[in-house]
């Protein structure tokens, strides 16, 4: 599941000096973490150019801060799910129609057909290597993770070499076909494996089910909200995200996957989805791993400080207040793009039989 959004595909607190009448506030207009800040090896302050031009393009609002702190914080990340309509191009949007129409044809022209495409062929090679489903789906998981990662961890040095939008055609046009194939084995398999326990007819169960995959929705897609940078119509960036999801966990990909392996492996109850899951689940652990290393990488300093006041383990900042959310936190989670996943959330959930029959007619 984690593979989904392959289809579809915080900020270092800055010292305020104190004010002769003390006032908890904290700088709400998000903007993109600064290199210049991130590598600071001395305090800022309001003294600094920098600063000085990060305050005027800010504005003030009352906030709460953590009773520990003596001063606000500046946040500087970017503010996830930002979406405004006023600043949409027509022009962008329909490039972005044109482009996906062209990347599906040629996906399924060269993958998906089974008269043309080579994604049979490849799903046979792996199945042949081992009888067992379920060393075929950690297979499949493991040659999408070593491209998947081993590719995002080349992004740097390819997007110097390459640009930014010709390294994300390279990352989609290897990821995609990978991701097809991985889903569509779990799809017509989950059922193949020896059966640990059924749960399926126990009253509730269900609908707990239901509730945390659509919950998982909301952890998986943090990074595909920009999705004209999916696309790349828009220059893809690598995103120091700060609010929203964030506040909650570092890592919410990692959790939605962790959240959907462990729903679906419950349901299903059996080996084959159990291998799935453990897959999945180690991909994305390394992923976190491997993401927190490429932040500190490119930002520093202003990643190290974001890394201070958020945590892997959701919620954990928040109980040990490093991380204290504002009063109108909602207002991050009542946004357009939150509104798409659960439009999409619910479609997926009714659209399985569609998604279950169009698996089982390509006999991967």
């Amino acid at each position: 599941m984690a593979v989904y959004h392959l289809l579809l595909s915080s900020p270092p607190s800055l010292l305020l000096p104190p004010s002769p009448r003390r006032s908890n506030f904290t700088l709400t207009r998000r903007i993109p973490a600064h290199p210049r800040l991130g590598n600071s090896a001395t305090p800022l302050s309001f003294s600094s150019p920098v600063v000085r031009k990060i305050l005027v393009r800010s504005t003030l609002r009352e906030d709460p801060v953590s009773p520990d702190a003596e001063s606000p914080t500046l946040l500087i990340g970017e503010d996830s799910a930002a979406f405004e309509l006023g600043k949409q191009k027509l022009v962008s949007w329909v490039y972005f129609g044109v482009v996906l129409g062209v990347v599906l044809f040629i996906l399924d022209v060269v993958w998906i057909d089974n008269s043309t495409g080579f994604g049979k062929s490849y799903i046979d090679a792996v199945s042949s290597i081992s009888g067992s489903p379920e060393v075929a789906m950690l297979m499949l998981i493991f040659i999408f993770a070593i491209a998947h990662s081993g590719l995002a961890s080349l992004r740097d040095l390819g997007e110097k070499l390459i640009g930014e939008r010709a390294f994300r055609v390279l990352f989609a046009g290897l990821s995609l076909p990978l991701a097809m194939s991985t889903i569509v084995y779990f799809i017509n398999h989950r059922y193949d494996g020896s059966q640990l326990w059924q749960l399926q007819g126990v009253p509730g169960v269900h609908e707990a089910i239901w509730v945390a995959n659509f919950v998982s929705f909301f952890f998986l897609y943090p990074s595909t909200f920009n999705l004209l940078e999916v696309a790349a119509v828009d220059k893809p960036k690598m995103h120091l995200w700060e609010t929203g999801i964030m506040r909650i966990t570092r890592h919410p990909q990692m959790v939605g996957q962790i959240i959907w392996c462990l729903a679906h492996t419950l349901w299903i109850g059996n080996t084959v989805a159990a291998s799935a899951s453990l897959g999945l689940i180690a991909h994305h652990l390394f992923g976190a791993w491997n993401g927190d290393r490429r932040l500190a990488k490119r930002y520093g300093e202003a990643f190290e400080s974001i890394k201070k006041r958020t945590s892997v383990i959701p919620f954990a900042a928040i109980f040990e207040g490093r991380q204290v959310l504002p009063e109108d936190y909602y207002k991050e989670f009542v946004r357009l793009p939150y509104l798409a996943i659960t439009a999409l959330t619910v479609g997926a959930y009714f659209a399985h039989p569609l998604m279950q029959g169009a698996s089982f007619r390509l006999h991967w």
